[in-house]
């Protein structure tokens, strides 16, 4: 039998001692970032995403080897534990095998079978299920069990006992229900029905009549039926022919020419029926479900990390509006560090004087703090709101652009303890303003205060196993904040608790002593906050960034731990620190190269992975990685859906990634659906393949339905239906 690490090493094709090196890393407690960022020569430079992914694999494989070692007890205690039994649940590849294995010898619940055993026919059903060729004749045979005081009145009903008997014997057999299983996946289909005589349109509507087989089934779809099923607005089944599932069971256990024969196969029908195809079903529906739900955490996740990504509208004073009817539009304008500079709250959906009072009282605010950006949340009346942002920019000149900002999750914080303690003199409503400003500036900063369940960028979320969704998305979080770094002396409590190693209480205590003590001006001194020890400083002092102090690799990504290769680095290639202070170390790289790239890392005492990574920080200390990607989209003017003919050209940014296709932002206030088939002009498994939220695409409209208020673009020119 392989063992774990062997398992890991064929299903991740890494050799086998970086797989152990990472195990033992994470068993001593390291974190998945540091490990990822900090030691490559140990894993041969695997990425965040792939040692989670080791991370849960191995999980799973230790749950499964603590299960098999579990039912083989049980069943040892039961005197029942064969070599051959042993063997086959070790060699059990899932859990739902050694489920099957442990099956026979499971405590059950009173059952038919059970009954009949009480009733002392159990030796009757295993001798007409052996079907040996001298079996006699089953109703002779039956009528020597006839035992009226234990319920037995007849030959008939002690063949009906037995027949339970060999019914749970053929439903519990492993190997039965492991080709039924493969058989299931191969031919069986899912099928959903309108739970109503005369349904009404609904978005379910696409499956008052759907079947499909359960291999060609996307997820997408499994979750849309398990929703319509929840809600009584749909029927949904699995199903397989059932002679084909008869057939395989029959194969298994019929011996032809025995004269209890047809008993065994009535028998198998029984089992079929009443034990093994509800099972089986349910066991398919749970698979689908789960399958269905870890795609679209996978997406979640993966739509998640570009959004935290985007680029920030850095250095400017930025105005938040939180655009509503009936208590109006809350505004608040913060200065490029996000600290609040002013707060107040318009009307503009409230007729035109509303509209005109509104824009008047802003234009005094964008001319007394110079607001360069207004940042407009994308929920109710953002349209209003856009339309009066674009007088509001005429009216005071230009010089002034907008951006819809998806706002998902701002009502959750502006209502949450953390904004509360953040901005105590603020009510609700203002806080959301206030956050949504701050989501232009800097998305990941603000975004980190979120569940990131409540961001909104999934499908189906709410129906994801929550402890599952949540450990997923934090992980992305946290990969995102650490690729990024974060300033020690500006991060809050929120962001500070994403950075590998710290925690909420470590996380506080930062925060505490810069308030109590003044900017860190070392990283060193880091190590001075109360409760954070030298394993925490070791896993975190690497995102931590100083920009006030006299070391430039102190605001860099470079470990503590490789500052002295840094330095002899330096003097490998004939610079000193001023160098890298004044940005004058030239083709570092290229010196490097020169140099001897496995000769430097000896002589630095690093590894190579290690040793290029410090080389690319110390060309560009301080640097952002998302400063690197496609700015966001800034408007001055808007459009209307009635604006939109089919063939117009747009540019736009996607704003979810799903299993059919894209939504992308044109600037309607209404988002236009890519269809996956519209998305390139060759095949893709899935729009995720080449698009990320966040991604600003030119797109063509095809379609425009203001009624259903529907969209419909194509990034293929050649394939507009302008027809």
């Amino acid at each position: 039998m392989d063992t774990i690490i062997q398992i890991l090493a064929r299903e991740l094709d890494r050799p086998e001692q970086h797989i152990e090196n990472i195990i033992t890393l994470l068993d001593e407690g390291n974190t998945v970032p540091f490990i990822a960022r900090y030691r490559k020569e140990l894993h041969g430079a695997m990425d965040d995403q792939l040692i989670r992914q080791l991370a849960d694999r191995l999980q799973y494989l230790r749950n499964l080897q603590a299960r098999r070692d579990e039912v083989k007890q049980s069943i040892e205690g039961q005197g029942k534990l064969t070599e051959e039994l042993s063997a086959a649940i070790d060699a059990a590849s899932t859990l739902a095998e050694v489920e099957d294995l442990y099956r026979p010898y499971k405590q059950k619940r009173r059952t038919r079978a059970t009954m009949a055993k009480e009733k002392g026919l159990e030796p009757l059903a295993l001798l007409l299920f052996a079907q040996e060729r001298d079996c006699p004749d089953p109703l002779t045979e039956a009528a020597k069990y006839i035992a009226p005081e234990k319920g037995v009145e007849t030959a008939q009903d002690a063949l009906q006992g037995a027949s339970d008997i060999v019914a749970e014997i053929i439903s519990d057999d492993a190997d039965i229900r492991k080709s039924l299983r493969e058989l299931y996946s191969r031919r069986a289909s899912i099928t959903s029905k309108s739970a109503a005589k005369e349904p009404e349109d609904s978005v379910y509507r696409l499956y008052y009549e759907f079947s499909n087989l359960i291999s060609k089934t996307q997820g997408h779809q499994v979750l849309a039926m398990n929703r319509g099923e929840r809600e009584e607005i749909l029927k949904v089944s699995i199903e397989l022919d059932r002679e084909l599932a008869l057939v395989a069971i029959r194969r298994a256990v019929v011996h032809p020419g025995s004269a209890a024969m047809e008993f065994v196969k009535a028998a198998a029908e029984d089992a079929y029926d009443r034990l093994i195809a509800p099972s089986m079903e349910r066991e398919v529906r749970s698979d689908l479900t789960e399958k269905a739900s870890e795609g679209a955490i996978g997406q979640f996740a993966l739509n998640l990390k570009p959004l935290l990504m985007q680029p920030p509208v850095k250095g400017f004073v930025t105005m938040g509006l939180d655009p509503g009817y009936r208590m109006g539009c809350k505004v608040a304008v913060v200065d490029p560090t996000g600290k609040v500079l002013d707060t107040t709250v318009v009307y503009p959906t409230h007729g035109e004087r509303g509209k005109n009072e509104a824009i008047d009282k802003l234009a005094v605010l964008i001319k007394k703090h110079k607001v360069a950006h207004i940042a407009i949340g994308n929920g109710t009346a953002s349209r209003e709101t856009e339309q009066m942002a674009v007088e509001l920019i005429r009216k005071v000149g230009g010089g002034v652009s907008y951006a819809i900002v998806n706002e998902a999750g701002a009502s959750v914080y502006s209502a949450s303890k953390l904004a509360a303690e953040e901005f105590p003199e603020f009510d609700v409503n203002l806080r959301s303003a206030v956050s949504i400003a701050r989501r232009l500036q800097d998305p990941l900063a603000e975004l980190v205060k979120i569940d990131p369940k409540s961001i909104g960028v999934g499908q189906y979320q709410h129906d994801m196993p929550q402890a599952r969704l949540g450990e997923a998305l934090d992980g992305v979080v946290e990969d995102c904040v650490n690729a990024v770094g974060v300033d020690v002396n500006t991060a809050s409590a929120p962001l500070l608790t994403r950075v590998a190693g710290l925690n909420g209480t470590t996380a506080k205590n930062i925060v505490k002593y810069r308030e109590e003590n003044g900017p860190f001006t070392t990283r060193k001194q880091i190590l001075k906050v109360p409760k954070l020890g030298p394993k925490a400083f070791e896993q975190s002092a690497g995102f931590l960034r100083v920009p006030e102090s006299k070391s430039p690799l102190d605001n860099t990504a470079v470990h503590p731990e490789s500052y002295g290769a840094a330095e002899k680095l330096l003097e490998l290639c004939g610079h000193d620190m001023a160098d890298v202070k004044a940005g004058k170390l030239g083709d570092l790289k290229g010196q490097l190269t020169a140099y001897g790239e496995a000769k430097a890392a000896e002589e630095c005492g690093v590894g190579v992975p290690t040793l290029l990574d410090v080389a690319a920080e110390l060309v560009k200390p301080g640097r952002d990685p998302r400063d690197e990607l496609p700015a966001p989209v800034l408007r001055t003017d808007v459009m209307d859906m009635k604006d939109l003919k089919p063939g117009m050209e747009l540019k736009g940014t996607v704003r979810n990634v799903i299993d059919f296709g894209a939504f992308v932002d044109i600037g309607v206030h209404q988002d236009g659906l890519v269809h996956i088939s519209q998305i390139c002009d060759r095949f893709i498994k899935h729009p995720s393949d080449v698009l990320s939220v966040g991604d600003v695409v030119t797109v063509w409209v095809k379609e425009v339905d203001e009624k259903k208020k529907r969209i419909s673009l194509t990034m293929r020119r050649d394939k507009l239906a302008l027809s």
